[in-house]
This record gives structure tokens, sequence and C-alpha cells, in this order.
């Protein structure tokens, strides 16, 4: 028996171990990208959640700045 216990490799083909190394540093990065598109979702799904425990009448108010509609209207006039 060889005293080299390189458990790591498939046999002499460094090749293998490459290819092996690329695919798991893929799946790490699709890991970390579902992950983060997952909290992002959950931050909308708590955002909307709020906004469903507000009372009909809040959602359905004058605008608190009636002004500004008319101030960025006239904005886009003069460009």
């Amino acid at each position: 028996m060889s005293d080299n216990h390189e458990y790591l490799t498939s046999g002499e083909s460094a090749r293998f171990r490459l290819s092996a190394d690329v695919t798991l540093l893929m799946l790490k990065g699709a890991g970390y990208a579902a992950v983060f598109c997952l909290a992002i979702w959950f931050l909308i799904a708590a955002i909307h959640g709020v906004g469903k425990w507000l009372p009909d009448e809040s959602r359905e108010t004058e605008d608190p700045t009636p002004l500004s509609f008319i101030l960025t209207d006239s904005k886009v006039a003069q460009v």
C-alpha cells in the first residue's frame, strides 16, 4: 500500500477534481443567490403584511402633499 492517502482526487485525474471544485463553487453561489432572493422576498412580504394591518381609511385618505404632483408635472413640462 502506498502512503499517499489523497482521498479528494479521483485516481490520477486532476481534471475531475477541477470540475468538482468548479461545480461546488457554482452550487455555493447559487445557494447564496437563493438566500439573498428569499431575504428580499420576506422583506417585501413583511411590508405587505404590515400594510394589510392598516385600517381601510388610511388607504383612502387624501394625498398629504397635494402640491407635489403639480410641482413634478411643471418640472417635466419645463424640460
